[in-house]
């Protein structure tokens, strides 16, 4: 898995294309110090990690009941109420120069803070704890930490250190003795990075747990609970019909009610199981929504935006874990066994939503299905990796004949910080009227057991579309506008059943006076860039706007959220946040429009329009250099300079371009004198890019001659 893990890093860091940034000050937050609280109290939260974070004297957490107030420098006092509902909660810092990337907060109910007191880097140095113990840890130069828990005979623990669910760098391993020392049980890489340790006490007495780093990060941050509550390990089935009351089968430890199952995990004792009840609403499926109550970070040892093509919904049974459910709106069912072999498939009823396992290594489920009478084209999808299921799953079709006609694997788009490629098959083929097909689904490993879970969707193609929106550098980073100025993110649109085809508006509700940003249109492609830029005297400002995505097909407007990501680490993964928040602050040093705003043209012709530089600051008097923003492949626009004030550029429709509206924006850059200090007289010069004002192309088709 580490070297999988390796390989997938080089490919993203390659993969990459971002436009290099130089840019002014951007706060940037690494590390906070502690990672988590319990509700109902307060603590002393330290910043010890992160840049441009001067005037930094708000925190804004995403949920009200999280309230933070400043101290002294990067140091706040947070009050968790208690009320606040068990999950993990983005924090971000607002300050000067405008606000940064968030860091995750967990917050637990039940349990008992309890800080780390050093010396505890050896086993006869242990601190004690009590079980039901949560404890927040800053690594010292070490890399160990000890801990002693005094258990009664037959008293089952769950040990749950928890880092890369919460944005850190630490790669954890945990280890089990007895007092005396001898080795009882280790564990890794149970939950993406994170460690899990399912223990019984034979006899009362001390247990010491360690916590060790891999990686030898001096100043990571984790947190530790040692808790006898329930712990879910999973639950099935995994799709739920809106409007529908399912019964969930709840598989994990100390469950209310539990009884044994007939899983374990490894060499661990069994499962236990029971039974809950759920009922899904209408509200998420309709706008195409996930929600979740802990970030899904756990789903790979790398972050990935995994669920930004799941509509979906995160439970919470009995209080504990959350799990993710996939939403419907059609029948559900589940795998029948036997179905291990193509002579013995279990025959679906299309559209098809089933909840499946490969109960064991090497299980291979078969399912068969009738095309109706015109055939053509057929959607489908396996989420496995997007719930949280630890299989890599594959997809292939056969014909009647018994011949291989199509397979499916691996999806999803990475752009500039984006990473939405994951494990699970997507996609569609056509098929031939009234046949019957055999579909395979498998472990790419010929894995099995209680964690390798999947459902299955097979349906007549049916075009949708979801859309992301994550921060326009491709490091960690916030999204600040200077007033006068722009700033831009990328949307990433994920295109289902040949929605490719139809194009795609985001909007922006919920911005401030003076902070705007014109409808973008993807049509045809897979990314775009959303510009907003700020009014002279716009207000500084700090908070989150929504956005939404439309399409039209035949007449009916279907509406979707538009979900947002960010980058957690400065080179690899991404992952979704509840708001997009932007920051409006002081003025920018330049600005750029282009004239008109809107232009028709031809396919296969020029487009002439009218780049205008403003410079803002008195003493920046250089040219600006431009270059196109994001452009799809059908328009071109070469690299050039404004040298004054305004310039023509040229910017070529290709012949065979799709007639339609399509909206983008050109950037500049320019070499600006700046220091922080505005008293200082020395301001060397820092490459600073801006994005222009969008303008929106009305491509037509040539003129018949």
């Amino acid at each position: 898995m580490r070297l999988a893990t390796t390989f997938r890093f080089i490919v993203l860091t390659l993969g990459c294309t971002a436009i290099t940034r130089a840019d002014l000050p951007s706060p940037r937050l690494d590390v906070i110090h502690p990672v988590g609280a319990s509700a109902g109290t307060t603590v002393e939260l330290i910043i010890t990690g992160g840049n441009d974070l001067e005037g930094g004297e708000t925190l804004l957490f995403d949920h009200p009941g999280i309230k933070a107030e400043f101290v002294k420098e990067k140091t706040f006092r947070v009050d968790v109420s208690q009320d606040v509902p068990a999950g993990t909660y983005d924090v971000r810092v607002a300050g000067r120069f405008g606000v940064s990337n968030p860091r995750l907060f967990a917050v637990c109910r039940g349990l008992t803070e309890v800080a780390e007191v050093e010396p505890n880097n050896t086993l006869a140095q242990a601190q004690t704890v009590a079980v039901n113990s949560a404890i927040s840890n800053h690594r010292d130069g070490n890399f160990l930490d000890f801990f002693k828990v005094p258990l009664a005979a037959g008293q089952r623990i769950v040990v749950d250190l928890q880092c890369a669910r919460l944005d850190t760098e630490f790669d954890p391993v945990l280890f089990l003795y007895s007092a005396e020392g001898t080795p009882l049980g280790s564990n890794s890489d149970h939950l993406g990075r994170d460690p899990l340790l399912d223990f019984t006490a034979i006899k009362a007495g001390d247990y010491i747990i360690e916590a060790r780093d891999l990686r030898y990060a001096n100043g990571a941050v984790y947190r530790l609970l040692i808790h006898d509550r329930p712990q879910v390990e999973n639950i099935f089935p995994r799709a739920v019909q809106v409007g529908q009351t399912a019964q969930l089968m709840v598989f994990g430890r100390n469950l209310p009610g539990g009884v044994p199952s007939n899983w374990s995990i490894g060499t661990a004792q069994p499962l236990q199981q029971a039974v809950v009840g759920y009922t899904a609403t209408g509200d998420l499926f309709a706008i195409g929504g996930y929600r979740f109550l802990e970030h899904p970070n756990h789903y790979s040892v790398l972050p990935t935006a995994a669920t930004c093509t799941l509509v979906g919904d995160q439970i919470a049974p009995f209080g504990a874990n959350p799990q993710s459910l996939v939403l419907t709106d059609g029948p559900t069912s589940v795998e029948r066994e036997p179905n291990n072999s193509k002579d013995e498939p279990q025959k679906l009823t299309l559209p098809a939503m089933l909840s499946g396992r490969f109960d064991q290594p090497r299980d291979a489920d078969w399912y068969e299905f009738e095309t109706d009478e015109t055939g053509g084209a057929y959607g489908f999808d396996v989420y496995s990796e997007r719930i949280g299921g630890r299989a890599d799953p594959y997809l292939a079709i056969y014909d009647k004949d018994g011949n291989r006609t199509f397979e499916l694997d691996d999806f999803g788009h990475r752009v500039n910080a984006f990473d939405g490629h994951l494990r699970d098959p997507a996609g569609q083929t056509n098929l031939q009227p009234k046949q019957k097909y055999r579909v395979l689904i498998q472990d790419r490993y010929q894995r099995g057991g209680a964690r390798y879970q999947y459902v299955l969707s097979i349906r007549k193609a049916r075009p949708d579309f979801f859309v992301a929106a994550i921060h326009g550098q491709a490091n960690m980073a916030g999204t600040t506008i200077w007033q006068g100025g722009s700033n831009f993110i990328d949307l990433v649109a994920h295109h289902v059943d040949g929605a490719n085809s139809l194009p795609i508006t985001v909007t922006a509700e919920g911005l401030p006076a003076g902070l705007h940003a014109t409808p973008t249109i993807i049509a045809g492609d897979t990314r775009s860039s959303m510009v907003f830029w700020a009014d002279d005297n716009a207000p500084a400002w700090t908070g989150p706007v929504k956005l939404w995505a439309e399409q039209k097909r035949e007449g009916v407007t279907v509406r979707r959220e538009v979900r947002p990501y960010i980058r957690p680490h400065q080179l690899t993964g991404s992952r979704p946040t509840r708001d997009l928040v932007l920051a409006v602050r002081e003025k920018a040093p330049f600005s750029l429009t282009v004239e008109p705003e809107r232009i028709s043209v031809e396919a296969g012709k020029p487009a002439e329009l009218q780049l205008k530089v403003r410079r803002n600051w008195a003493d920046f008097t250089g040219p600006v250099n431009f270059l196109p923003l994001n452009f799809p492949g059908f328009l071109q626009l070469g690299n050039g300079t404004v040298e004054q004030s305004e310039t023509t550029i040229r910017i070529m429709v290709q012949a065979g371009t799709r007639p339609g509206d399509y909206t983008v924006a050109v950037m500049g850059q320019g070499q600006v004198p700046f220091n922080r200090d505005p008293a200082a007289k020395d301001r060397p010069n820092t490459l600073v890019q801006m994005p222009s004002r969008p303008v929106t192309f009305t491509v037509t088709e040539p003129a018949k001659k």
